[in-house]
């Protein structure tokens, strides 16, 4: 039997680049994809085949980080424009805009959907609370350049941060202080919490490093042959993804830390890789202004992909392009 090859879906419909992409979790049997692009239209798709449900219009500027809130009701996109804006995800219809001083980078919702969580390159994370729109918000000081990512940890009482600081800090959101730092050799590129809470991935330089986010201690790390700008972990802990700037998407064994396999599908360098919920798919956007959908396990019928036996040769063959 001849080899299975990988057959991603291409999901186009951007016009830049697509710089952060984000998945809901499981919402009854299905879930949600939204991706951030530079050309400022964030689009919500069905996240087992890509088919696009509607794009958020609103930024006068590229947006540059994505989030859904726990049931997928909601929407919050962060954006070049110095605005982080909420979003029902349901109508598209903006709910509220969040000025800043500066460009925001990322946003995350608190796990029980009441805060709205920036960072921005003002060097600040900022939580709003969604109950209260018109307060001032809460503001986390202490990384000493423009922020890259934050997110809630699971318990919505720590935050997780990194920046072009060459750090990763960790925040109590009652008292408002920093009570982690993890220093790196490069700057980080992306983070990513697992789906148990339990490992924290770290994409910086050529390293994918895998940390406990409790201590913010790098337990593990591999060095990739070039620049990693995202990896993901499946939600089994089995095999975690990276891509970067060499256009190849990498699919890695997490407890060897050895290569299973890598493939070039994009025309560009890869911003953002993600697994879905249920770890059937991952996603990866691209500099060539395409998000793309690959199965974790190939030759599986699942979403668009259909198994077709025929002359004992096995194809695992998408139906159609989203």
């Amino acid at each position: 039997m001849t080899s299975l090859r990988q057959t991603p879906l291409t999901c186009s419909g951007h016009t830049r680049p697509v710089v952060h992409l984000a998945f809901s979790k499981m919402c009854g049997d299905s879930y949600f994809l939204i991706s951030a692009s530079k050309d400022g239209k964030p689009m919500l798709r069905q996240g087992d085949t890509g088919d696009w449900i509607g794009t958020f219009e609103g930024h006068k500027g590229a947006v540059w980080g994505v989030a859904l809130n726990s049931n997928a009701s909601k929407a919050a996109t962060a954006a070049a424009d110095f605005s982080a804006k909420l979003w029902d995800a349901v109508t598209g219809e903006e709910l509220r805009s969040f000025n800043h001083s500066h460009i925001v980078k990322s946003v995350d919702f608190s796990p029980d959907s009441t805060k709205l969580l920036t960072g921005s390159n003002e060097k600040l994370l900022k939580v709003f609370d969604l109950g209260k729109p018109e307060a001032d918000p809460q503001v986390f000081s202490g990384h000493s350049a423009g922020l890259k990512h934050v997110l809630y940890m699971e318990d919505g009482k720590r935050i997780l941060s990194c920046a072009e600081d060459k750090t990763v800090r960790c925040w109590d959101v009652l008292s408002g202080k920093e009570v982690k730092k993890l220093e790196l050799t490069q700057n980080p590129t992306s983070i990513e919490l697992a789906s148990n809470g339990q490992v924290l991935t770290v994409s910086y330089g050529n390293k994918v490093g895998f940390c406990n986010p409790e201590t913010l201690e790098e337990t593990r790390s591999v060095t990739i042959g070039s620049a990693i700008y995202s990896a993901s972990l499946h939600p089994n802990q089995s095999v975690f993804i990276c891509g970067g700037e060499d256009f190849i998407m990498y699919k890695m064994d997490y407890s060897t830390l050895t290569e299973i396999e890598s493939f070039k599908g994009h025309f560009g360098p890869v911003h953002c890789v993600r697994f879905s919920p249920d770890g059937e798919l991952y996603a990866s956007g691209s500099e060539d202004g395409t998000l793309r959908l690959w199965q974790t396990t190939v030759g599986k019928t699942y979403g668009l992909w259909k198994c077709v036996d025929a002359n004992l040769e096995t194809s695992s063959k998408p139906e159609a392009t989203a």
